[in-house]
């Protein structure tokens, strides 16, 4: 059996998506999006409201800074390149200072690197797009999207990216060569690519354009099984969830598998409305913050799929915003989930964006549990059936976690 999942094969590599200034860690083999919420500071004064909440006196904070600043005026005035670019230093301050606290998902990110990361839940995206796999010594495509600028250029499966704009990438990593490829709309790039099945050099001059991603895809199978696989958690999944439930409930499905392999998370309230559609209980999911409270997050009153048989697919892949959805329905009883462990992201992140275009941090802010109480940081989701997907299986696009759920859904 095949589904959309061969399209985004990630077993053994990354993929991402060639888009203008965007690209998502959802993507990414093992790698989590953050589960988070969005934050803006105006007209605030943080070490203000530090020291009062803290009961730090102003003093101690002048104390606490002096080595900083001996260090930034030593490093203005003696350092050999003049005049020194303020303003990195203060990035590169604002990021050091994060990584002193030693968590993966705490961090500081400049203008382009902040853009980048928010605009993907978003749905669409400017570039040429394709999926890539930026793992191996050269960027290589993975397939162009359909009707892609890619696609209509040229570009082809194993395609290896050699130069951007004339350029060489050779010995270069495969995400900076990827954020060679990154550009707005309209604007165009050259690529020049060995492809192996022909042995050729050739160049594609591309330009980029505004392409919509769906973040659902749905399908009938055979024996009148609905198919549901999500690819984030983003702006516009709950919507696209819901008008495809609706289309394929019409023709009164046996059961339903909901696929999150390689789904790397995305925001909190789309996590908690996909949930409600399966889910009818309460609560989905419990956040713990560092003082011991505690808040709860209930299920809506709507729910499309709430009494359809249902399994879920999950893998390494499946974090964040996937284990919620996952997590709620293992804990209730709900349905049954195949595959193997989850990747046990259970932290939650405010997302801030700073002041004067500087950017923005993520900052974990709370862990999150499964209505039981379980703790997933760390551990992930074991599934109820455990089911690996092998070197051979993958090699003739044979889906054993698939056709385990088909077999528990005609087999109950």
């Amino acid at each position: 059996m095949q589904t959309n999942f061969w399209k985004y094969i990630l077993i053994t590599i990354a993929v991402l998506i060639v888009i203008g200034g965007s690209f998502s860690g959802g993507f990414l083999a093992g790698q989590a999006m953050p589960l988070f919420k969005s934050t803006t500071i105006f007209d605030q004064n943080p070490l203000v409201d530090s020291i009062e909440s803290k009961n730090t006196s102003e003093e101690d904070l002048d104390a606490l800074f002096s080595p900083f600043w001996e260090a930034w005026d030593y490093v203005d005035n003696m350092y050999i390149d003049q005049p020194v670019d303020h303003t990195k230093m203060m990035q590169g301050a604002i990021s050091g200072m994060l990584e002193s606290l030693g968590d993966e998902h705490t961090s500081y990110m400049d203008p382009e690197m902040f853009r980048i990361q928010n605009t993907p839940l978003q749905g669409e995206y400017e570039g040429i797009g394709a999926w890539v796999d930026t793992t191996g010594d050269y960027l290589t495509i993975i397939s162009p999207m359909p009707d892609s600028p890619a696609e209509e250029a040229g570009l082809k499966s194993e395609d290896q990216v050699i130069a951007v704009d004339d350029v060489s990438v050779d010995g270069m990593d495969g995400n900076q060569v990827l954020r060679k490829i990154l550009g707005e709309a309209g604007t165009q790039v050259k690529l020049t690519i060995f492809r192996p099945a022909t042995s050729e050099t050739l160049d594609f001059s591309i330009i980029r354009k505004k392409i919509e991603v769906p973040s659902v895809t749905s399908e009938m199978l055979d024996n009148q099984i609905a198919y549901v696989q999500l690819v984030n958690f983003g702006d516009k999944t709950h919507n696209e969830l819901k008008d495809q439930l609706q289309d394929l409930l019409k023709d009164n499905p046996v059961g339903l598998i909901l696929d999150l392999r390689y789904n790397g998370g995305g925001y909190l309230t789309t996590a908690i409305d996909v949930t409600s559609e399966f889910v009818k209980q309460s609560p989905l999911m419990i956040e713990e913050y560092g003082n011991g409270e505690k808040t709860t997050f209930n299920s809506k009153t709507f729910g499309l799929a709430r009494d359809i048989p249902l399994v879920v697919l999950v893998n390494e892949g499946s974090a964040s915003a996937s284990e919620i959805t996952a997590g709620a329905i293992q804990d209730y009883g709900r349905g049954i989930l195949v595959g193997t462990q989850t990747y046990g992201k259970g932290s939650v992140q405010n997302w801030i964006t700073l002041q004067d275009n500087q950017g923005g941090i993520r900052v974990t802010i709370a862990h999150w549990l499964t209505p039981n109480g379980r703790l997933i940081a760390g551990q992930g989701l074991i599934p109820d059936y455990e089911v690996q997907i092998t070197e051979e299986d993958m090699k003739n696009e044979f889906d054993s976690q698939l056709e385990k759920a088909i077999e528990l859904l005609l087999n109950p």
